[in-house]
């Protein structure tokens, strides 16, 4: 019998996903990298990706309005390496 082969899981909490994609330098970054190379499986909550796409609608703005579209923020929801699910 052969065994699918799966890398270690990790959850994101709201604070760990803010910290991946806002903080290069945090373990949660490093942990993201990761999450890219496959060598670890990344999980988080769907209400997590609400709170970043609410930090950034809020947060980066030019003239007032945001600098995203939903489309792009979509683009980079579906670039991350994680599992949306709670």
């Amino acid at each position: 019998m052969v065994m699918e082969w799966r890398p270690n899981g990790y959850k994101f909490t709201t604070k760990d996903l803010v910290h991946a994609i806002f903080d290069s330098n945090s373990d949660a970054a490093r942990i993201l990298v990761k999450g890219t190379l496959g060598e670890v499986e990344l999980f988080a909550s769907p209400k997590s990706w609400n709170a970043i796409l609410w930090l950034v609608m809020n947060t980066l703005k030019l003239d007032g309005a945001p600098i995203y579209s939903g489309p792009e923020l979509l683009t980079l929801r579906d670039s991350l390496p994680i599992v949306w699910r709670d």
